[in-house]
């Protein structure tokens, strides 16, 4: 499985929630220690630098992202919010979040892991009360559970992502055509 943190949802909450990868089958977990999730802080550009993660900091970002996921699941299929869950994403966004300082050389984003979460968590409670839930989907192919946002013309995109998941669901669809109809000479 590819390490790779992939930004292709639209939204940091969304992104976030895709770092349980393949829900429903395999299920290949990104924050497998305290530097990935380090680094997907980072790499999202929710912030230019956080300080180093614990075990705990992994508890409690996995939690916040498996509530996150329930409310996104929940609002995209038109059902009522998990208390429970509810509760979780609201107590991390009610603390402090990561506060951009700006610099001679531009802004900077220094946060400590719960201020970094925090600002996770705020971006998942203006997703999850904007304009933007009439367009989440989630991705077309049956082994991926990313969700995100479809700004496409038409709204007809199916994929999470064409690198990640189009391209793959495509070339099989190709492979199976191919076979179909070339029938062997006889």
């Amino acid at each position: 499985m590819n390490l790779d943190h992939v930004f292709v949802c639209g939204n940091p909450a969304l992104d976030f929630a895709a770092t349980l990868r393949a829900r429903r089958a395999a299920r290949f977990e990104m924050f497998a220690a305290p530097d990935r999730l380090d680094a997907w802080y980072v790499e999202s550009g929710i912030v230019d630098s956080v300080s180093p993660a614990r075990q705990a900091d992994v508890v409690r970002a996995t939690t916040v992202r498996e509530a996150v996921y329930q409310l996104i699941t929940a609002r995209r299929l038109g059902e009522d919010f998990d208390d429970e869950a509810l509760a979780v994403v609201n107590e991390a966004a009610c603390r402090a979040s990561a506060a951009p300082q700006l610099t001679h050389s531009g802004r900077w984003t220094a946060a400590t892991q719960r201020e970094a979460l925090s600002t996770v968590a705020r971006h998942a409670v203006e997703l999850l009360s904007g304009p933007d839930v009439p367009l989440l989907k989630e991705c077309g192919n049956p082994e991926c559970t990313r969700i995100y946002i479809d700004r496409s013309r038409g709204g007809r995109r199916q994929w999470c992502g064409m690198e990640s998941c189009g391209n793959k669901i495509k070339a099989a669809a190709y492979r199976a055509r191919r076979k179909t109809v070339v029938a062997p000479a006889g």
